[in-house]
């Protein structure tokens, strides 16, 4: 339990961050999801729009501080091999 007039504005910092973050991570798998559902219809042009739009997202994610680089990136890296193995 905070006491200190410092610990308790932390613990109220905190609550309002986890919102904002769990908003901006919902927000990114619901890109994520378009994505994913675009591949599984077998639509390239589709998946590749869904994809583009998806980027910047994740990338938006990283500079806030709710993913690690690493993430996004492999996350990009494995939908855009599946969105252009879709093509061939």
């Amino acid at each position: 339990m905070a006491n200190s007039p410092q610990a308790k504005k932390r613990a109220r910092q905190n609550e309002r961050r986890f919102e904002v973050n769990k908003a901006r991570r919902s927000r990114i798998r619901t890109f994520l999801r378009k994505v994913e559902e675009a591949i599984a219809s077998g639509d390239h042009a589709v998946a590749k729009d869904a994809l583009k739009v998806a980027q910047p997202e994740l990338m938006r994610g990283v500079t806030k501080g709710v993913l690690h680089k690493n993430t996004a990136a492999r996350k990009m890296s494995r939908l855009s091999s599946r969105v252009k193995s879709l093509s061939a």
